[in-house]
């Protein structure tokens, strides 16, 4: 049963570092900006999500 929690969590946040990579990606901010927030939240899938989340750019998602 443990595996089966941790495959659950890991899905999930697999799926958050796939939505912050979309709203990074359609976000206003300058194209190395993005580059670098990218990267971060696909190396350090955690952290770098927590780091987003925290002090990401703020700019206007176009839609």
């Amino acid at each position: 049963m443990g595996s089966t929690l941790g495959g659950l969590i890991s899905l999930i946040i697999f799926a958050l570092d796939i939505w912050a990579i979309i709203n990074i990606a359609r976000s206003g901010a300058d194209i190395p900006k993005k580059v670098i927030w990218i990267l971060v939240v696909a190396i350090l899938p955690v952290l770098g999500l927590i780091i987003w989340a925290v002090a990401g750019p703020r700019g206007n998602v176009k839609g």
